[in-house]
């Protein structure tokens, strides 16, 4: 599989995330060539989109509406400091909190993670977030990894 749900639970938050690790290791990692191919950005986006539903629905299970307003945290990884760096670049135009740095896990990709402003968590307008960021990766060479929150945010 693909993606998966990790639900964390402490005794004050809830966290969802979806996150493709196995793709990490499904992607061909040389610095200086293509990290994402026209393949593998299909098939991640094509995934994404099919577990965002399911992620909504766990929200739903847990109280949160669809006209609640939530932040989300994103994830993705790339193969260069270079590439790591222009996405945050074009992150922080969203007025996203972002930051890159070394993959704890593979010492040879790069993280760009952070988190967005409050969006409503409507079905649509989360499907619509997922395909621009899958997209957005795609375009700065760098894989969509998908995205968590916690629901009793303030």
């Amino acid at each position: 599989m693909k993606n998966r749900l990790i639900i964390g639970v402490t005794l004050t938050t809830i966290i969802i995330t979806t996150m493709g690790f196995f793709d990490l290791f499904a992607t061909k990692q040389n610095s200086d060539k293509k990290y994402v191919n026209e393949e593998t950005y299909r098939k991640n986006k094509e995934n994404q989109l099919n577990m965002t539903p399911k992620i909504l629905k766990q929200l739903r299970d847990l109280g949160v509406s669809e006209s609640k307003e939530l932040k989300l945290e994103y994830f993705f990884y790339t193969n260069t400091v270079d590439k790591a760096k222009k996405l945050a670049e074009e992150i922080q135009k969203l007025n996203y909190k972002v930051e890159y740095h070394i993959s704890a896990g593979d010492k040879k990709l790069f993280v760009i993670t952070g988190w967005t402003t409050k969006m409503i968590m409507s079905d649509t307008s989360v499907i619509e977030w997922t395909k621009k960021m899958c997209d957005l990766g795609y375009q700065f060479d760098c894989d969509y990894d998908g995205w968590g929150t916690e629901p009793n945010q303030e």
